[in-house]
């Protein structure tokens, strides 16, 4: 005996559907990059609110957050921190900053290349 009624035809689309509902559940994936600090600290730098020093006391502090937790700080953390290096004339610092950006973020090489050959104002 064969069934023909209304519901005869509904099991594929259910199915579908609970499929794609599952696929879409919330799945905690984790952030790919902490910010700890790092927008207040360029928000702060670009309205010029606090010295270079705090800023690089500030980043600092943050990366030794971000690492403890073996996260990756977000790409131009290590470029702002060099920049604020270079601000400070600790130039030592500052490359070591730009080329920790160049391992982590490859395709800023060129602008961190252009940073590290800059010449120095006098």
């Amino acid at each position: 005996m064969k069934y023909t009624g209304p519901i005869r035809g509904f099991g594929l689309p259910v199915a579908a559907a609970a499929l794609l509902l599952a696929g879409c559940a919330n799945t905690a994936t984790p952030p790919l990059y902490q910010w700890n600090g790092y927008q207040p600290a360029v928000y702060d730098y670009l309205k010029g609110e606090k010295a270079p020093q705090a800023q690089i006391d500030a980043l600092e502090k943050a990366v030794q957050e971000i690492r403890a937790k073996g996260n990756t700080p977000p790409p131009g953390f290590h470029a702002q921190l060099g920049m604020l290096y270079a601000t400070v004339g600790n130039d030592t610092q500052a490359m070591q900053e730009f080329d920790a950006e160049k391992q982590l973020f490859p395709e800023s090489s060129t602008y961190m290349d252009f940073l590290m050959k800059k010449p120095k104002p006098q």
